[in-house]
């Protein structure tokens, strides 16, 4: 077995507070700095001094696609640093980041909007309809999400002490698994970038495919990899659990994380409908369980 002190030494020198700090600044300033190159690119290719077709450069504010790009690797990074502390925060940061990735494609499409009297003609305009909607019932639903996560901690502080010792193992899995992950997505990061960026340089046709499922790019990989996580977590949470509701809120998580990863195959309004559709289960499932945790058994996990 992994001894706890080298399994700690590495756990701080990729997801302690300091680094989540360190890396807070470096994406914002990567960031900006990607805003601005962006701008510039735009402002080139209007004056045709360069010749680059592309739907992100034709309106400034396609520009801010770019940032929004950095802020989800951010949040992916904040994915993996909450998952040793609570796998309910773990699951917002998957709802937090497709939202963000909803948001983001308003930005890609807010360009192309034919603003017409025949707005529930154009699929462009529709999708954008689609996607401003989706974004704030997303919103609302991760709010209350959170309301009810720190509602229940705050409820059993007392009894989290007493029961330390009984999930130490699986805190330190939990840690393992997200010291694993960060080289991984790394890795996965850097792959699918070059992949994507070599189809649409040497093959036109099936680069304008990969240009039009660019918001799936990494993130359709990734939740396969979270998919993956939550099943080991789930079979773990047996060594320190029985209780049903434990195995229905963790089972239900899985389940919730897998439509959102069927939404990124799928488009129009069954994308939207998949996405809230996930995070809406994800949050009755967390309410129903804290129910049962009101209202029950001996609480031992």
């Amino acid at each position: 077995m992994i001894k706890e002190k080298v399994i700690n030494k590495v756990f701080d020198k990729l997801l302690s507070l300091k680094v989540k700090e360190q890396s807070e600044r470096v994406i914002l300033s990567v960031a900006i700095i990607s805003y601005l190159i962006h701008l510039t690119l735009i402002l080139l290719a209007n004056y045709d001094i360069i010749q680059i077709e592309s739907e992100l450069l034709k309106n400034p504010i396609g520009a801010i696609y770019t940032p929004f790009s950095f802020v989800l690797v951010y949040e992916v990074y904040l994915l993996i640093f909450y998952l040793p502390k609570s796998i309910s925060f773990y699951i917002g940061k998957q709802y937090e980041i497709i939202t963000l990735i909803v948001i983001r494609r308003i930005f890609k499409d807010i360009a192309n909007l034919e603003l017409t009297s025949k707005w529930f003609e154009s699929k462009s305009d529709l999708q954008f309809t689609y996607d401003t909607l989706t974004s704030l019932i997303l919103f609302i639903l991760i709010y209350y999400f959170y309301k009810n996560i720190i509602k229940r901690e705050e409820s059993s502080l007392a009894t989290q002490k007493i029961q330390t010792k009984d999930i130490e193992r699986f805190i330190k899995l939990k840690k393992i698994i997200a010291i694993l992950l960060v080289p991984m997505l790394i890795v996965l990061a850097i792959y699918t970038f070059i992949v994507w960026g070599n189809t649409t340089i040497t093959d036109y046709a099936s680069g304008a495919i990969a240009f039009k499922n660019i918001n799936s790019i990494f993130f359709d990989e990734f939740f396969t990899i979270l998919i993956i996580v939550d099943v080991l977590l789930l079979l773990s949470s047996f060594f320190h659990s029985d209780q049903f509701h434990k195995i229905i809120r963790n089972s239900g998580f899985i389940i919730s994380t897998i439509l959102i990863k069927i939404s990124f195959s799928t488009e129009g309004i069954i994308n939207n409908a998949l996405i809230i559709g996930a995070v809406s289960f994800g949050f009755l499932i967390l309410l129903i369980h804290n129910k049962f945790e009101n209202n029950t058994l001996p609480k031992n996990s």
